[in-house]
């Protein structure tokens, strides 16, 4: 595919790891941070507002939370909740957004971090529509919960964190190998067991209760509280390298298009060790019930850092450790989108605009937005064009057209072929 380059929507004053999209507000919630030690690079969570201007989305600072001393390396988001991980902790943030009494947003945005987005006086809101100039009056509120230890590995660390279904309980997963899940918004552990020997890649809460869990040690399993239901396996109808040993990534489910109570859930395999001529990564599309895979489907040689998938389940949006970024269609895991190193370095996550709250008018004539960021602390934007499709019924009266006219052909040619 052609080389492109995709619009950077924000540039932190940290490096970026972590990225959620609050469909209700429209906020863009991205985290990161320089980490305990000393250079002057600053931990933060940063709250951005989406906003269509002049035909085209942008994003600029809505607040900026300052996380002291700990990085945000993880995110899960849950109504006005946020998970955050923060080395070997997990905190809870909960935000609210309110519109101000005054309009008075131009004077705030001035004593906050400035950034290339930064919010403008009032002649750029005078180039505003009426939806976006009120919009000039909303303020965000931060405040920190219950925060809790997570991990209890060597170089304990958190890697991932997910609510389930319910929003009701919080499942996360660290270098110890162990899974823990904890009630929300208290934090009180009910339940912890060993899941792989050596780190948690990945993790999702599926249905009826059931997580699914990859790790360093070359496996993914299925679990119902802490039973292991199963192991998956991916090549099972699939390319086989004897030589290659692969592992789990990353995993998601989402919904199938078009059937509200269908499930799917896809994986990434990478190579487990770094060769020379790297060999291709595969994405794999499982049942979300039996867990049988259903197709298996290479996609670059480029070792993917992170996986997404949008709101309907209809794209699946990759980012790699050479900083390109790509979105597939989930149905057949064809590729529809891709920017070679887009940012240049490790992508560290990646989210889609949502299809439900502001997220329709965001998006305008595009099929689907996907967020980036990487440690180069940009947040870039990636826009998937509609595709254009013929109705069904010009597709029936072409055919009929065709076929009249190859009739009367014959009949010219042919004067007794009738």
């Amino acid at each position: 595919m052609g080389r492109r380059r995709a619009p950077e929507l924000y540039r932190a004053p940290f490096p970026l790891y972590a990225l959620q999209v609050d469909p209700s507000a429209g906020l863009l919630i991205a985290a990161g941070g320089g980490g305990a030690a000393k250079t002057g690079i600053k931990n933060g969570v940063h709250f951005l507002q989406l906003e269509k201007i002049n035909g085209r989305l942008s994003a600029s600072l809505l607040h900026s939370h300052d996380t002291e001393t700990r990085a945000t390396m993880n995110l899960a988001l849950a109504g006005n909740i946020l998970a955050a991980g923060q080395d070997a902790h997990c905190q809870l943030l909960r935000f609210r957004v309110h519109q101000q009494k005054g309009n008075n947003k131009a004077e705030k945005a001035g004593s906050k971090e400035q950034g290339p987005r930064q919010r403008k006086g009032p002649a750029t809101a005078e180039k505003k529509s009426e939806a976006e100039t009120q919009r000039e009056g909303v303020e965000l509120g931060v405040e920190n919960l219950q925060a809790v230890q997570t991990d209890f590995g060597p170089d304990p660390l958190q890697k991932v964190v997910c609510f389930n279904r319910d929003n009701t309980l919080l499942a996360t997963g660290g270098t110890d190998g162990y899974v823990r899940i904890w009630k929300v918004p208290s934090l009180e552990k009910i339940l912890e067991y060993k899941a792989h020997e050596g780190e948690i890649a990945d993790l999702a809460v599926g249905p009826n209760g059931k997580l699914v869990t990859v790790g360093w040690d070359r496996k993914a399993c299925v679990w119902q509280k802490d039973q292991l239901v199963m192991q998956l396996h991916w090549q099972e109808n699939g390319p086989t390298f004897p030589n290659t040993p692969y592992r789990y990534q990353a995993c998601r489910f989402g919904q199938v298009p078009d059937h509200p109570a269908g499930l799917r859930l896809f994986t990434v395999q990478i190579p487990h060790q770094r060769l020379r001529q790297p060999p291709p990564c595969y994405l794999t599309a499982w049942d979300g019930s039996t867990f049988l895979p259903l197709r298996t489907k290479p996609c670059g040689h480029e070792v993917i850092s992170c996986l997404n998938i949008s709101e309907s389940g209809t794209f699946l949006g990759l980012g790699t450790v050479t900083g390109s970024v790509a979105i597939y269609i989930a149905f057949s895991l064809q590729c529809l989108y891709y920017v070679r190193e887009a940012h240049g370095i490790v992508v560290t996550d990646v989210a889609f605009l949502p299809e439900r709250g502001r997220g329709p008018e965001l998006l305008g004539s595009h099929e689907t937005a996907l967020f980036s960021v990487a440690v180069d602390s940009r947040c870039q934007l990636h826009l998937l064009p509609s595709r254009r499709s013929v109705p069904v019924w010009l597709l029936l009266l072409l055919c009929v057209g065709l076929i009249v006219v190859t009739i009367l052909l014959l009949q010219s040619a042919f004067p007794g072929f009738l």
